[in-house]
């Protein structure tokens, strides 16, 4: 069995490095959507479990690997704008984002990184999938999975409302772990009760 990781928006492979070095035992594929660099899209060959960050999810979900065989979704989602009947973020949230892009895409990158809990600085960027990608949050729905699907989240997530984070992946085969204390980025915060729910999704696909 293969991990494959998927970061989410305005971060990129790295926001894995402390939680892949807890899993040494399966071999890894990690993406990155080439927002401060070079994009990696590995092809990812025979059964796989997804390891998914918040937008990353939504990656995974829109063009899943032939071989996904489970998904632990981290502080992710299957759909990020509210819809009638669903809970998410306003849409007017992303809507502002988008306008002050056009202008000022590093301020809008920081003040979002700054907001999930993140004062690291970057380097240059490449607009175009950043704003590809914030559009995708906007509009896109994919399918929801039709395998397993742990889904960690966070108490304290500044990025998500409390009843978008308890009913993402309703009438899929779920099983929900929260941390209470954390935030948006418990891959870097908390990497290993993440280790921990990979190695039980893991074990349940054996």
């Amino acid at each position: 069995m293969k991990l494959l990781f998927a970061h989410g928006w305005g971060f990129d492979r790295h926001v894995w490095d402390a939680l892949a070095t807890l899993l040494p035992e399966w071999p890894h594929a990690i993406d990155d959507r080439g927002y401060f660099g070079a994009p990696d899209a590995p092809r990812v060959e025979g059964p796989c479990l997804a390891v998914t960050h918040s937008f990353g999810t939504m990656r995974v979900l829109s063009d899943p690997p032939p071989g996904l065989a489970g998904l632990v979704a981290i502080n992710g989602f299957e759909r990020f704008t509210a819809l009638p009947g669903k809970p998410g973020v306003p849409v007017r949230v992303v809507d502002r984002m988008l306008r002050r892009f056009e202008t000022d895409p590093r301020a809008v990158l920081a003040d979002f990184r700054h907001t999930c809990g993140c004062d690291d600085p970057f380097g240059e960027i490449d607009e175009a999938p950043l704003r590809a990608d914030l559009l995708r949050l906007r509009d896109a729905r994919p399918p929801l999975p039709q395998v397993p699907v742990v889904v960690l989240s966070g108490g304290r997530d500044p990025i998500l409302p409390p009843n978008m984070r308890t009913s993402v992946f309703a009438g899929c085969d779920v099983r929900r772990v929260d941390h209470e204390a954390a935030g948006h980025l418990l891959p870097i915060e908390h990497p290993e009760l993440c280790a921990q729910a990979i190695r039980g999704a893991l074990d349940a696909l054996a």
